[in-house]
């Protein structure tokens, strides 16, 4: 069976974003973008190798950056040419004679889905070369000059992404051919395939507006808000005793809901957990001295920290100009502030143990909802602040990231919304699961989702 070569094309100096440094080292949700890329295919189990095409005088960064992130596929680390097609002809010729597909992919199109990535490689069983592409949603023109030349039919019209994909004599043998040509030019590995070797189908995969690229300096704001919007499921993900025997770790907020089967869960698997909150040990988050004397006493008694996960939460559901400013207050202290004194107090801890340092938002944190002003705004700033201090503490390599849970059954809710079905409702059960997958897992920075599975009719 052929081996499935990923090729991260990464040769790029981002002269059209007007950067001092490429593109493709530019941090985005505490990882570079690049690294982010690489990680997709590191992660996806169709991958067999990882091959980087570098500047080459950026082949050292790529050579610390593998070993730092403890990336295992990545086998070679390539220098590329002057033209973006050189980069791909240096992977075409470190595999000369092989019998391997490879699968190229622009470094600066981050947020590639492994749904992408597993419909390409299946698509290779079947034809020899694979595009990625998305429909058009506008009118597009052909222009002489100023003025309009013809209006193709949109219905046929596609927005080229990666990855393209290839058996590696298909695609050796366009770029032999194309080589010959003194008229040559090229923008992307399909194309070539297409003008040279006419006879070979190109099949195309269904992109994502997501999957976009790294160009210009607008787009740096594009891929923030699609990297704050972007969640991530852990699925099934299993959870191993050795993960977690003889670690410690602290629990705000385990007094009930989230955080007591949380902490539950943790005792089951093996870790030392300590358990607080304003009912379990005098602890309110909201005050940064409570946060000190807690983990302080935990440190005292264990002689280290490895996770730290804060559950704390307040949700009063009414209208602004309704709510007592005394409840106002409260709430931004207890959920943003909460946030705020746990990190600050948990860094020292953490940094000498590597740990994992885990926060909760909701699904109101994408947009302002009425009835939810105080509590969704919190919940958004939570998802920046994850964000901002996973970048910041990368490199004492502390792991920090957000549970994005749907309506959960905890007293909480029952507060505000009465009785509701089960079955319309996460249980905190299934919430503590997607938790210590996340301490058991490598991620950083990120939004993780946590979705009751759909049945059957």
């Amino acid at each position: 069976m052929k081996r499935n070569i990923a090729v991260i094309l990464a040769g790029g100096v981002g002269s059209r974003l007007g950067l001092s440094t490429p593109k493709q080292f530019l941090k985005v949700a505490g990882k570079m973008v690049v690294e982010h890329t690489v990680d997709v295919f590191e992660r996806n189990a169709h991958i067999d190798e990882i091959v980087i095409v570098s500047n080459p005088f950026y082949v050292s960064t790529f050579e610390e950056m593998t070993l730092r992130n403890g990336w295992r596929k990545v086998t070679k680390i390539l220098k590329g040419g002057k033209e973006r097609y050189d980069s791909s002809l240096s992977a075409i010729r470190a595999y000369e004679g092989c019998d391997v597909n490879l699968i190229f992919h622009d470094a600066v199109r981050p947020l590639v889905s492994q749904r992408i990535v597993d419909e390409v490689v299946e698509a290779l069983e079947h034809y020899q070369a694979i595009d990625v592409a998305m429909p058009s949603a506008d009118t597009i023109i052909e222009v002489e000059g100023d003025f309009i030349a013809q209006i193709p039919d949109r219905s046929r019209l596609r927005r080229g992404q990666t990855p393209q994909a290839f058996d590696l004599q298909t695609i050796r043998r366009a770029y032999d051919i194309a080589l010959q040509d003194p008229q040559f030019r090229a923008t992307d590995d399909c194309g070539v395939v297409r003008r040279y070797l006419p006879d070979v189908p190109v099949y195309v995969v269904q992109g994502e507006e997501s999957n976009m690229k790294l160009t210009y300096k607008e787009d740096t704001y594009l891929l923030d808000k699609y990297f704050q919007l972007r969640s991530i499921s852990l699925g099934d993900m299993p959870l191993r005793q050795e993960q977690f025997s003889g670690r410690v770790a602290v629990v705000f907020g385990g007094s009930c809901g989230i955080g007591l089967e949380t902490a539950r869960l943790l005792t089951s698997l093996g870790c030392h957990v300590h358990s607080f909150s304003r009912s379990e040990g005098g602890i309110d988050v909201g005050q940064r001295t409570d946060v000190a004397r807690a983990l302080h006493q935990v440190d005292a008694q264990e002689g280290h920290i490895d996770f730290v996960v804060n559950t704390a939460g307040l949700l009063h559901r009414q209208p602004l100009v309704s709510t007592d400013y005394a409840t106002i207050t409260t709430a931004v202290q207890t959920n943003f502030m909460g946030t705020v004194n746990v990190a600050l107090e948990a860094h020292a801890y953490l940094q000498k143990t590597k740990g994992k340092l885990i926060f909760f938002t909701s699904s109101s944190y994408t947009r302002g909802r009425a009835f939810y002003s105080i509590y969704s705004s919190t919940k958004a700033a939570i998802v920046n602040f994850v964000q901002a201090i996973a970048q910041e503490w990368d490199a004492d390599g502390i792991r920090v990231n957000c549970i994005n849970p749907e309506r959960t059954k905890t007293p909480m809710r029952q507060r505000n919304f009465g009785i509701e079905p089960d079955e319309t409702l996460l249980s905190a059960e299934q919430v503590a699961m997607a938790t210590a997958q996340a301490l058991a897992s490598d991620y950083t920075g990120q939004v993780i989702d946590v979705r009751r599975k759909k049945t059957e009719a």
